[in-house]
């Protein structure tokens, strides 16, 4: 029996086997019809809902020189620092005395459970300065004092000196971000 299959030959088995594959397709064409026309159909609405949202094209926006870094956008803020060491104590120092002076007011703390609690007690106008080694730090503002660049209320293709991200350079954070450096 095996003798009569090898003799019938590689183009009867391949014609058989397309024979029956066509069967099969015959008899699942609901199946056959799905798997065509499904992403055809996904194809057309792609580009239905591109055309119908285009991209919007902005115009260039030329480049402003932005002016000096206003040191007294800064007024009575209370400046503290962790933890306290020689390198972040000279950091601020230079700071105080340097680059903000009649400015700021700095404040030691032990470590960051001490800077958290006495940001609760001062008023609105402390900034928490955390150094997390030599090279690198993080700033801590009250929510009020920095603008929330996350919500999008609407579009922002007129904005210029209302924008929050101009803000960041009008109301002290790269003042301080820039004497810290």
């Amino acid at each position: 029996m095996a003798t009569a299959i090898r003799d019938v030959g590689v183009w009867r088995q391949t014609r058989t086997l397309l024979l029956k594959n066509y069967l099969i397709k015959c008899r699942t064409k609901k199946s056959s019809v799905q798997e065509i026309l499904f992403p055809l159909f996904f194809l057309f609405w792609l580009i239905l809902v591109s055309m119908m949202h285009p991209n919007k094209k902005y115009e260039e926006v030329s480049d402003i020189e932005l002016s000096p870094m206003d040191k007294f956008s800064l007024s009575n803020v209370i400046l503290g620092y962790t933890p306290v060491t020689n390198i972040t104590s000279s950091i601020m120092q230079r700071v105080s005395t340097d680059h903000l002076p009649k400015v700021i007011v700095t404040e030691e703390y032990a470590n960051e459970k001490e800077l958290v609690a006495a940001s609760l007690s001062k008023s609105s106008n402390f900034v928490g300065v955390v150094f997390k080694d030599t090279m690198s730090y993080e700033l801590r503002f009250f929510p009020e004092m920095i603008p929330v660049s996350s919500i999008y209320m609407n579009s922002r293709e007129g904005c210029s000196k209302t924008c929050d991200a101009a803000q960041y350079w009008s109301l002290g954070f790269t003042v301080l971000q820039a004497s810290i450096d």
